[in-house]
């Protein structure tokens, strides 16, 4: 028999239940965050045991995270407050809760992100024309730090570069012995003083800065800061590789931006790095390589979702301040695929033909697999990364009539019209590229 004292009368737990349904899908985005940061902390594990394979088996798994955390949600929500699915005026008090539960939170972005895939999928509603899901961050990250600070400052003046150095590169803690640190130290002060100026003359201000995290992906660790020497500032960063006997050294020193967009470029692996307040680490990131979207660092990371709600929101930005329209991309029309541009934006949008012509003999559900085998792949620069999207609408005044003549006529079955929008039900994008 049920107690009296377990008794929740209606108009409380009515009045409770907004705050109640947000801490519940903020519980999902924590349990979420600490198995990515869990992630992280493993790779660092299996790289020291250059323990390759459970590496890339770790990659894998880290990619398809998310939507498994954000399905646990969902089936939490609905289990304990069913009424959450059908009452939809429970939900702007639900995310005014849940703005308040993130002040002082360390990842307050990705906390919002994460309740836009929860809300959509509990309202069964799209995501545009969705007034129930954060549309713009509702929470500031400029200045947002971890308990421990995202990066440390060295002073070479004070016990010389080559200590500095070494200092640098034991703070990350790593297990296996150097093979020859000497000769990786005189390596890299030969190449950093080669890049800047002659006469060289150290500033007061002269300092190395260096996030704390090590960058894991496949068989490198990379350390990655800037050096600050009065008006120079050199982003760089430092593949620590391991020889054949697990013992490190130091394979080149990358110097300058041009180097690390490449290292962060869209057609290679996500990094593993563990990050208490990933907006610090991409502001930092930002500082080296301002070119880079924020959207695009996001991904690097491992933080692919928010990758993608950034590069929505970039793209709607674009739309509202530009005129150009979207046109057939230039060059062979693909078999496979219908590929359309924004000539003002440098992405191309790719949607799966209805009908393949001969002498192509594949179906929908083998280019979906296609895409997600490159997606779980360990890319090294040959294969780009693609964003993929479901139910994206466009206004339809920026398409040009002879694109929208052949998507009716070639991809039926992903559009529909509403008003003065198209919506495209599954698409990829990927940076344009040209032979």
């Amino acid at each position: 028999m049920t107690s009296a004292a377990q008794v929740v009368p209606l108009h409380e737990r009515r009045s409770s239940l907004p705050q109640d349904v947000a801490r519940c899908i903020l519980a999902g985005f924590d349990k979420h965050y600490r198995l990515f940061r869990a992630a992280a902390i493993k790779a660092k594990e299996l790289y020291e045991l250059a323990d390759w394979a459970e590496m890339r088996s770790l990659a894998r798994g880290r990619i398809q995270m998310y939507d498994l955390r954000v399905e646990e949600a969902v089936r939490a929500l609905l289990d304990r407050f069913p009424e959450a699915e059908v009452d939809e005026a429970l939900w702007p008090a639900i995310k005014l809760a849940y703005i308040g539960l993130l002040h002082e939170h360390r990842q307050p972005e990705c906390a919002e992100t994460f309740y836009n895939s929860v809300a959509c999928a509990v309202l069964h509603r799209r995501h545009y024309h969705n007034e129930f899901i954060f549309w713009r961050p509702a929470v500031a990250t400029e200045h947002l730090e971890g308990d421990t600070p995202s990066y440390a400052c060295c002073y070479p003046l004070v016990g010389g570069l080559r200590q500095t150095l070494l200092d640098i590169a034991n703070s990350f803690a790593l297990k296996n012995p150097w093979e020859n640190p000497r000769r990786d130290l005189r390596n890299v002060v030969h190449a950093l003083r080669q890049h800047f100026p002659r006469p060289a003359r150290a500033h007061p201000d002269l300092q190395v800065q260096v996030l704390r995290s090590l960058f894991f992906r496949n068989k490198g660790a990379y350390v990655v800061g800037r050096i600050i020497n009065g008006h120079h500032e050199v982003p760089f960063a430092v593949p620590i590789l391991q020889n054949g006997r697990g013992e490190l050294y130091a394979d080149t020193l990358l110097m300058g931006e041009d180097q690390l967009l490449v290292l962060f470029s869209f057609a290679r692996a996500y990094f593993f790095v563990d990050m208490e307040a990933p907006a610090a680490f991409i502001s930092f990131l930002r500082w080296l390589m301002p070119k880079k979207p924020r959207a695009e660092l996001y991904m690097a990371v491992g933080l692919a979702k928010q990758g993608k709600t950034l590069f929505y929101r970039d793209l709607h930005y674009h739309l509202k301040h530009s005129t150009d329209r979207f046109a057939a991309a230039p060059g062979i029309k693909g078999m496979v695929m219908l590929v359309f541009t924004l000539p003002s934006f440098p992405y191309v949008f790719k949607l799966i033909r209805d009908r393949f012509a001969p002498p192509k003999e594949i179906d929908r559900e083998t280019v979906m697999e296609k895409y997600l085998m490159v997606k779980l792949h360990d890319r090294v620069g040959r294969m780009a990364d693609t964003l993929e999207y479901s139910r994206v609408a466009l206004p339809l005044s920026r398409f040009e009539p002879e694109l929208l003549e052949e998507l009716k006529a070639e991809c039926a079955s992903l559009i529909e019209f509403d008003g003065e929008e198209i919506v495209i039900g599954h698409v990829y994008i990927e940076r344009r590229m040209e032979p």
